[in-house]
């Protein structure tokens, strides 16, 4: 069974159950048995759910689209009861917090029919886009073992990718699920803001710039887990406006010819994108001209603005220091700064200074930043191509703040994110594609973005790109 499964999408390993020709319990048994051949290279999943996950398969599993499918949940993102959630902290690990019950979307993972058999490693609040967190050390990419997964979802990425399990639920708030689908070599959809909810944890995270997936093999699986999380729950504070049919049914769908722009350069980098990116962002356009697509060099203006940075910085320390206070209050007892990585306590030092007023004053310039970026979309485009991240996956041990500089990590990590944050800003979905690998066989991404509610349009296109350069046979060195 392990063989014969190890490579199959979840869509397909979902239909093995629906056909008889395997039970839910051998595929998790599988999965278990990929996780403790390939976990002690890679160090993805930190959390084992082994006998629980038998035991469910074992049980009424609910008849959703994923079946009896094994899957990983990233330890952030979203709570699963009496399941160890510690979110990359030492503080939640040594106090051995586990939720008392799931959040929505793990309630809707569940009923989807996908079973947890385990959870995987990110970065310290996955304030990173790295998978590095001093408590559990890094996660390595089964591309090359010496490189970043991305964050914050790397974990769920590398459990992917080597084939331990055919998806891994993710979280994005800054690219934490591009980030890792660009590096890992998967598929990586962050939906509209309000296509899911975030409750009961929150109503919104990080001022609704946080929204969750997971990270996959194919474009059908995201649209066929999109369908099963999307939608509204009682006292939400907003939603995206619902699809107009189930996503699955956009795949193969003729997207027509679309109107696309692209761009090479960075947002608020100095420095171009590594000659390497160029290539996958150049080869995506092409591809998407040679299937009928008008595509043109143009992107909206507001994401060279300047004043985006600053603003955004006030707000970002702010929302790091309301995180620590909350995991203070759900132990009961406050974090300090021998709790927590030197990075993590300098931003909420920091954020601690920010005033009521001069919060207020971020969130209405990202605001007002949102709706100028969103013109270029209402003035005739229907989609901005441009790379996931500026390189290829950059070597491990860069991100790592230290006492006497608690901030170089993250200013390393401002040159990763400067594609995939503004979307988080403007709520936009954007998707990841596995378009390109380089001479040395390390993934690269490129990311499609389209206005808002309009993952319809992502799938359609992804689907396209997909079936005209496919992926699925590519095998990372460390494989199962």
């Amino acid at each position: 069974m392990e063989s014969d499964t190890a490579f199959l999408d979840a869509t397909a390993q979902a239909d093995l159950v629906r056909s008889g020709d395997a039970s839910p319990r051998e595929l998790v048994d599988a999965a278990i048995e990929r996780i403790e051949r390939l976990n002690p290279r890679l160090n993805a999943v930190i959390h084992e759910r082994f006998d629980r996950a038998r035991a469910e398969a074992d049980g009424d599993v609910p008849d959703g689209p994923f079946r009896g499918v094994p899957f990983v949940l990233k330890d952030l993102d979203g709570y699963s009861a009496g399941d160890p959630y510690y979110g990359g902290t030492k503080f939640l690990r040594d106090h051995d917090w586990r939720p008392e019950r799931d959040t929505y979307l793990t309630e809707r993972f569940r009923a989807a029919g996908l079973i947890c058999v385990g959870r995987t490693n990110t970065p310290e609040l996955g304030l990173v886009p790295t998978t590095e967190p001093a408590t559990y050390g890094p996660t390595r990419n089964p591309w090359d073992t010496e490189r970043s997964t991305g964050g914050s979802s790397g974990g769920s990425a590398a459990a992917v990718a080597s084939g331990m399990v055919p998806i891994g639920h993710a979280g994005d708030g800054g690219g934490s699920i591009r980030i890792p689908a660009s590096e890992c070599g998967l598929v990586g959809l962050k939906p509209t803001r309000g296509r899911h909810s975030l409750g009961p944890e929150v109503g919104e995270s990080w001022g609704g710039l946080v929204a969750r997936l997971a990270v996959t093999r194919s474009v059908r699986d995201t649209a066929a887990l999109l369908d099963a999380v999307q939608g509204e729950m009682p006292g939400d504070p907003y939603t995206a406006p619902p699809p107009a049919r189930p996503y699955v049914d956009e795949l193969g769908v003729d997207p027509g010819a679309l109107r696309i722009g692209w761009r090479l350069g960075a947002p608020s980098l100095a420095s171009d994108p590594h000659p390497d990116v160029v290539s996958a962002v150049e080869g995506a356009a092409r591809l998407l001209e040679s299937l009928g697509h008008r595509v043109e060099e143009s992107s909206p203006a507001a994401l060279d603005d300047e004043g985006f940075v600053p603003y955004f910085i006030n707000a970002y320390n702010a929302w790091v220091a309301r995180d620590l206070d909350r995991l203070g209050a759900a132990v009961g007892t406050p974090v300090t700064a021998d709790d927590v990585e030197a990075g993590t306590w300098a931003l909420a030092e920091a954020g601690r200074a920010v005033s009521a007023t001069d919060y207020l004053a971020a969130i209405e310039y990202l605001h007002g930043f949102t709706r100028r970026v969103a013109s270029w979309w209402a003035d005739g485009f229907d989609l901005l191509l441009t790379a996931t991240i500026p390189e290829p996956p950059p070597p491990l041990g860069q991100f790592s703040g230290t006492p006497d500089n608690p901030l170089v990590g993250l200013f390393r990590s401002a040159e990763i994110v400067p594609f995939t944050a503004p979307f988080n800003t403007t709520g936009q979905p954007a998707v990841s594609l596995p378009l390109h690998w380089n001479a040395d066989g390390l993934p690269i991404g490129v990311q499609l973005v389209a206005a808002a509610g309009r993952e319809d349009l992502l799938v359609r296109v992804a689907s396209q790109l997909e079936a005209a350069a496919p992926w699925a046979d590519r095998r990372p060195p460390v494989h199962a």
